[in-house]
């Protein structure tokens, strides 16, 4: 496995102290805020694997949407600090570029239910006008669904792949729980009828789909996501 348990470690342990520090507690001075925001989201979701021996891939394109909940504590100098959570459904997965004169095709859908954990950091407006804001956090997922699409030219013939490998057609995703860390930039509109937000996120997995034991012939197998979300959201303060 590329991640070893100290690498892990050290990069949670970071993790949390930089979700800890961005979040400034009562104590520290500041403007305390208790405002509560709830909405929906919707966007598109553009995707790979991270895998290891390398399989040529391009990038496959999946639908996400959810739920969003927000609380914002404290505005600390010009920094509107809060936690957001979101409850999502998406489609990630990735399609293969297959160039060995067979003419096949191929691509695999995995559908997850996702749970990112944001430290959300605004600058701007808070009541009516535009704010900049990014979200940090990790985030992790449950797969619910997986499928298979074999396509092309008949009969379908795996042996002719580029180093060899093709143990993935037909394989069991053997871990359905994954986890890692995502971030987004993003600019939200509040007015009076409610907040809209425009989102590029990025996701990069820390878990892997196939087994990484000595024996497994997958020694990396990890997703990676690029999302463009919109959403809706309203305030109760």
């Amino acid at each position: 496995m590329t991640y070893d348990q100290p690498t892990m470690k050290r990069f949670l342990s970071t993790l949390f102290i930089l979700l800890v520090s961005v979040l400034p507690s009562r104590a520290q001075v500041g403007l305390h805020r208790n405002t509560f925001a709830f909405g929906g989201n919707i966007g598109i979701d553009h995707s790979q694997i991270s895998v290891s021996p390398k399989i040529k891939q391009g990038m496959y394109l999946g639908k996400t949407f959810g739920i969003t909940a927000r609380y914002t504590s404290e505005k600390y100098f010009f920094l509107i600090c809060a936690a957001q959570i979101e409850a999502n459904f998406v489609e990630r997965g990735w399609r293969e570029e297959i160039e060995d004169g067979t003419g096949n095709e191929y691509n695999r859908r995995l559908t997850y239910v996702e749970i990112p954990f944001f430290a959300h950091l605004g600058i701007g407006r808070e009541a009516r006008g535009v704010q900049g804001f990014i979200n940090l956090g990790p985030q992790i997922g449950f797969l619910i669904r997986d499928k298979e699409n074999y396509g092309g030219m008949e009969p379908w013939d795996p042996s002719k792949r580029p180093n060899n490998v093709n143990v993935q057609y037909g394989k069991e995703i053997d871990h359905k729980l994954e986890y890692g860390i995502t971030g987004g930039l993003g600019i939200e509109l509040k007015t009076a009828i409610g907040n809209f937000i425009i989102e590029g996120r990025y996701y990069f997995g820390l878990s892997d789909i196939f087994g990484n034991t000595k024996t497994d012939y997958f020694g990396r197998s990890a997703n990676t996501s690029i999302y463009a979300k919109v959403a809706y959201m309203f305030e109760i303060r």
